[in-house]
């Protein structure tokens, strides 16, 4: 039996059909019409079209037993964290919650990192950043200072799965220039549809994507970016005094979050190609990535959580950089306080202004 190709409207996708009076296929939709041989090469065109390939290979890193007897693994049963340290290291309190951590016992079940970056700033530089903070914050409440454990600031690796990956491929976009002109008593518009396509080969490298479900994405992104090259192959020395998160989000759960940087960055390149269109919007997009990797790193992090009135305050410094980013709580009796002080005077002056000049002195 024979069959009937269906075709789309090049404009707005819907299904299109031949017409005998206008001898030009004609969108219902949107009133578009179209030679045949337009349409069919726009049809094969559609069929020409790839789906994005972009698959990453993670290798496998396993901890020497010399290397994992000398680690221990601590864990916090109320945040749920899980923080590594070395023989020396006395980890009490959680660093994401503040709370009892204890032992388990040694490392197991782990990846051995690839990369580090070691603290370049000590934890007095990060004491004074966060004194640094407070200054000029009036309406924080006098307790949190007094009860704030300044000297229990922490120094944490927090891991980060680096992808590096050669791209290559095409993007499809749908631009449009629209034309505007009168004639007699009629305005008429006028918009024209194009199909542009751009590709080339790209290379990125270390794309990092935090691994700590425990490290808000915001907060990191505060305190980043950090130095990569400043990186050294992990040794267990670098740490010795510092805490490390054991991750507790896979490379395979980042993948689709690298993967859209990779998108983003490659549209955002090809779109500086495209010029004299009102509006540009991608059809498709056929992306292969070649020697894709994914590797895991510990980038340095001075964190200090304290709690007040029964909620956590968070400050973080990058230990290479000194970036930082803090959130504090608001004194709201001391807030309202200074309002009305402030108020009361300005509401005599406005009522005296408004007195004299509506006649109080007889004007």
């Amino acid at each position: 039996m024979a069959s009937t190709n269906e075709y789309t409207c090049p404009c707005c996708g819907g299904a299109i059909q031949f017409s005998a009076q206008a001898q030009k296929m004609v969108c219902p939709f949107c009133d578009s019409e179209f030679s045949i041989e337009t349409v069919q090469d726009y049809a094969k065109h559609l069929q020409g079209d790839g789906q994005d390939n972009m698959s990453w290979e993670e290798r496998n890193r396993e901890w020497s037993q010399e290397e994992a007897e000398g680690m221990r693994i601590y864990h916090c049963s109320y945040c749920g964290g899980e923080v590594i340290g070395d023989d020396n290291t006395a980890a009490s309190t959680c660093p994401y919650c503040d709370n009892p951590i204890v032992m388990q016992g040694q490392l197991s079940n782990a990846l051995r990192p690839d990369y580090i970056i070691p603290f370049k700033l000590e934890k007095q530089a990060a004491i004074n950043a966060f004194k640094q903070h407070l200054v000029g914050k009036k309406f924080l409440p006098k307790v949190f200072k007094d009860e704030n454990h300044i000297e229990e600031i922490k120094g944490v690796y927090v891991p980060f799965w680096l992808f590096d990956t050669g791209v290559n491929g095409t993007i499809r976009y749908k631009g449009t220039r629209v034309r505007h002109w009168s004639s007699g008593n009629y305005d008429y518009t006028e918009t024209s549809h194009y199909s542009i396509v751009r590709g080339g080969a790209m290379q990125f490298d270390k794309i990092a994507i935090d691994g700590s479900s425990k490290m808000a994405d915001d907060l990191m992104e505060s305190v980043s970016p950090f130095d990569f090259r400043q990186a050294v192959e992990f040794n267990t020395a670098y740490l010795a005094g510092f805490m490390a998160d054991k991750y507790d989000v896979t490379a395979d759960q980042t993948i689709d979050r690298a993967n859209y940087r990779v998108r983003e960055s490659v549209d955002m390149i090809l779109r500086q190609t495209i010029v004299g269109y009102q509006s540009v919007n991608i059809e498709n997009t056929n992306l292969n990535l070649n020697n894709a990797e994914a590797k895991y790193a510990l980038y340095p992090v001075w964190i200090l959580n304290t709690k007040w009135n029964g909620q956590m305050y968070m400050f973080a410094m990058n230990g290479q950089t000194g970036n930082f980013v803090g959130n504090l709580p608001l004194d709201k009796k001391k807030y309202w306080r200074t309002f009305w002080l402030l108020m009361i005077p300005c509401t005599a002056a406005l009522y005296f202004i408004l007195w004299f000049f509506l006649g109080g002195f007889g004007l």
